[in-house]
């Protein structure tokens, strides 16, 4: 947890360095898709935040902080203070959660081509075992189920909000012996059962009040 000077306010985020080895999928800002990533960064900004440069923001923050390599930066209106995690079986999950802005995915409309506004549930899991490419993809679908039957247990009418991000983080299958690699990553398989319980725990707890989630 680091704090920054920014528009007249303190700001908090948060820095993950696990260092090489890491092959990260991500729909965030700066280094989202597919490949190694050395770092995470989660920043807190002001709510109605307006700039359109984010991508150069979170990678001028991630050098501040003394992040290098290449990285994955999420940016979220709410309190990044308020994260909560969990842990099921080595796969851990940390999760900030904005839900003043929420609703159903299909819902009625045409959608916006323009920048939303930073609300956001943001979601970070790890594994400590590599996965193939298609068992990434498999990772975020998990994520993202669990992230729902969460809001749904926690009593949310929503499946999320707007601009809602995830980061899947697992081992760089080359470093590994050969047949470590896991191949499967849904709900029910060893890993992704694991994934989605931490996933879903720490929306759980991220979506209740804080004095009700401590």
């Amino acid at each position: 947890m680091l704090d920054r000077e920014e528009e007249g306010g303190s700001w908090p985020l948060l820095l993950w360095t696990p260092g090489p080895g890491n092959r990260m999928i991500s729909s965030a800002v700066l280094g989202g898709g597919l490949g190694e990533r050395h770092w995470v960064l989660n920043a807190q900004v002001r709510p109605g935040y307006a700039r359109t440069d984010s991508e150069r923001h979170l990678s001028e923050l991630a050098a501040q902080a003394g992040a290098t390599g290449p990285g994955v930066g999420l940016m979220t209106a709410a309190s990044v203070r308020n994260a909560r995690s969990a842990v099921d079986g080595e796969a851990q999950a940390l999760v900030t959660a904005g839900i003043g802005v929420h609703g159903w995915a299909a819902a009625p409309g045409i959608g916006s081509a323009a920048p939303l506004p930073a609300g956001t549930i943001n979601i970070i899991v790890a594994v400590p075992v590599p996965l193939t490419d298609a068992a990434l993809v498999n990772a975020v679908a998990t994520a993202t189920e669990a992230k729902v039957q969460a809001l749904r247990d926690a009593g949310v009418d929503a499946s999320g909000t707007p601009t809602d991000a995830v980061c899947v983080a697992a081992r760089d299958p080359s470093l590994g012996p050969p047949g470590a690699v896991e191949s499967f990553a849904g709900p029910r398989s060893r890993w992704g059962a694991r994934m989605a319980r931490a996933v879903h725990r720490a929306t759980y707890l991220a979506c209740l009040p804080s004095d009700a989630a401590s």
